[in-house]
């Protein structure tokens, strides 16, 4: 655990004291922390790789519930609509994770690099998250990578060596067959990753399966069932998700203006609207959304 101390260390130089967030863009590099436990949150979570520092996090996916503890890492590969929410922290010991975007191409790079596409598992199905408990080597590749932070003169020129670093480690975990599916561009989790980004760039549209598979190249039955092993939900489940943050995200501005909203999301009918928004958040939208620019308020 002296790696995770150390990362802790070099991560609160950079946090606010009082908890909160702090990126790189350049790096695609992200830190968060919270004091205490929190409400749950919905997010789309693009691929990325996240390290969870200290406390825990827990994460809704369809219907299933992914824990990730103190030294444990986590690999998303597509686009999901994951509800997340802050399940262990105190003052004392807030909670504390860090994120690196992954970049197909990169990884595509990496791959070519050391061989690996040859005879590499491109269909093997599987869920786009999981999480495995992080090797020590992985954890001194963050490191590497952390540390170049206090070195502005060096991190241009080796900040990108360490990134590789991290991406060979994780191709070397347990996780490494959902980073290669990553970078391979005729697998089948691109294939319906690139179903996935139509649905987030169009999701006010109708957007028939039959248009979806053909975009993913695939049959109407094999898109479902390979949209499913990857998302955990069905493509209507996950536009729904979508179409809803997205709903939920606009009536923090226009708390008022329900209808407008639901129709600018997709949706039709406003009772329809209304009773998914209340079914998935546990109010009516405009009353959460009170809540919610109250809440922001304090």
């Amino acid at each position: 655990m002296d790696a995770l101390r150390e990362l802790k260390t070099l991560m609160a130089r950079q946090l606010p004291a009082a908890g909160g967030h702090w990126r790189n863009d350049a790096l695609g590099l992200m830190f968060a922390s919270a004091p205490r436990k929190a409400e749950p949150k919905q997010q789309v979570c693009q691929p990325v790789f996240a390290l969870v520092v200290q406390g825990e996090k827990r994460l809704v996916l369809g219907n299933n519930i992914f824990t990730c503890g103190k030294g444990t890492f986590m690999v998303v590969s597509v686009d999901l609509p994951i509800t997340f929410q802050i399940s262990r922290a105190t003052p004392a010991e807030p909670y504390m994770a860090l994120a690196l975007l992954l970049k197909p191409a990169a990884v595509a790079t990496l791959l070519l690099e050391a061989a690996s596409a040859d005879g590499a598992p491109a269909e093997a199905e599987g869920a786009g998250l999981g999480v495995s408990d992080a090797p020590g080597e992985l954890l001194e590749a963050v490191l590497r990578l952390m540390r170049l932070l206090d070195q502005p003169r060096d991190l241009p020129v080796l900040g990108p060596i360490a990134e590789k670093e991290i991406l060979w480690r994780l191709l070397c975990s347990e996780q490494g067959r959902r980073l290669r599916q990553i970078g391979l561009a005729d697998s089948r989790m691109a294939q319906i990753g690139r179903a996935m980004r139509f649905m987030r760039e169009h999701y006010s549209e109708a957007l028939p399966t039959e248009d979806l598979a053909r975009l993913s190249a695939m049959s109407v039955t094999s898109f479902h069932r390979h949209f499913r092993a990857v998302a955990l939900m069905s493509p209507l489940q996950y536009l729904k998700q979508i179409r809803l943050q997205e709903a939920r995200a606009r009536l923090l501005v226009h708390a008022d203006d329900v209808a407008s909203v639901g129709l600018a999301v997709g949706y039709d009918s406003p009772s329809q609207f209304s009773r998914e928004y209340k079914r998935a958040y546990g109010s009516p939208p405009g009353q959460d959304a009170r809540m919610l620019r109250a809440g922001s308020k304090l």
